[in-house]
């Protein structure tokens, strides 16, 4: 395919989505509207709106009343055209979980539910994918949250040892034909928290967690983006030098006591390094009193201008749900990113 070819079909499907997203934000539109929002000719949103109702993906509903001209088609977006099939996968304290959801592609809730097996791997996965999809027969993208990270495909670090090594993205893409994204959990939380706050600008910030019986991890976002590093490293704040070894930091992370001055070094330490606007902390072990314990210990360090607000996130489950429903619903767009020129 020449260069020429390959641009414009580029450009089609960017000016698809541009559609799409206006659809789904107006609810329902003529193609004037539509034209008007995207910035798009009337003849170009007309000839996508019609390829997009022959395929089931737009509606064409009532006329528009006629002002004395031919009336205009309205156009609304079929938010169930296609779902998405999203699960993560917890260990606290020794117990393992699924919870899982089914969500159409606007992000309402279609079904959700809760699974505890005594084991997770590759095939839980499977099976629990291979039963949506069953009932769900639109499914297009599948997202799943885990308690570690992705290098090159393979999950080389999580807290669920029984994934570790496996392929999940490659295994469950190839035998369901549908886009799949395996990401880690603190990133999800830190998105969906993100998310949730509806900032006017682009924003940094951190979720840091502290759960028994697990390493610590955070998720952090830069400028309003999911920072991951160059080989998805990013976060991993267990690795931090504390100056002791890893079987000593797993006991220390145990007490109610021993766990805080870790905390206050990897509070500092991302501080420090990224600057951020909130550090929402979470993890059973963490006491309302501790954020106060812990951002007096930081200034000892940190020049007080300079110090994030600290938060204790009560309940972070919604924004890890939340936030792999939206990476989920984003694997299915196309989208083109402008990068302004540095200076």
């Amino acid at each position: 395919m020449n260069q020429i070819a390959n641009n414009s079909i580029r450009v089609k499907r960017i000016n698809q989505e541009l559609i799409k997203e206006a659809l789904k934000a107006m609810k329902q539109g003529t193609k004037a509207a539509v034209a008007s929002v995207t910035g798009l000719s009337i003849a170009t949103c007309g000839n996508i709106l019609n390829e997009l109702v022959e395929t089931g993906e737009v509606i064409e509903t009532e006329l528009e009343a006629s002002s004395g001209g031919r009336p205009a088609r309205r156009f609304l977006y079929n938010a169930d055209f296609s779902y998405i099939a999203c699960i993560y996968a917890k260990t606290e304290d020794g117990s393992l979980s699924l919870t899982f959801a089914v969500t159409n592609s606007t992000g309402e809730l279609v079904e959700k539910g809760l699974l505890e097996p005594e084991l997770i791997d590759a095939a839980s996965f499977d099976h629990l994918v291979a039963t949506l999809t069953q009932k769900y027969n639109n499914i297009k993208a599948v997202g799943i949250g885990i308690p570690g990270l992705v290098h090159q495909g393979v999950i080389n670090i999580c807290d669920i040892h029984s994934l570790i090594n496996v392929p999940l993205e490659s295994l469950l893409k190839e035998k369901y034909n549908v886009e799949v994204t395996v990401e880690n959990d603190m990133n999800l939380t830190a998105y969906g928290f993100y998310n949730k706050q509806s900032y006017d600008e682009d924003k940094t910030i951190v979720v840091l967690t502290f759960i028994r019986g697990s390493f610590p991890g955070s998720g952090i976002i830069i400028d309003g983006h999911i920072h991951k590093g160059n080989t998805r490293f990013a976060g991993e704040v267990s690795f931090l030098p504390f100056g002791i070894s890893r079987e000593e930091q797993f006991i220390r992370l145990g007490g109610d006591d021993t766990f805080l001055p870790l905390a206050v070094h990897a509070v500092a330490s991302l501080t420090a390094v990224i600057n951020p606007k909130t550090i929402a902390l979470t993890g059973e072990q963490f006491r309302q009193e501790d954020v106060q314990h812990i951002l007096e210990s930081c200034l000892e360090i940190i020049p007080a201008e300079h110090m994030p607000q600290l938060i204790l996130l009560d309940d972070p489950d919604d924004d890890y749900m939340n936030g792999l429903i939206a990476i989920t619903l984003e694997s299915m767009t196309y989208s083109l990113q402008l990068i302004e020129k540095r200076r």
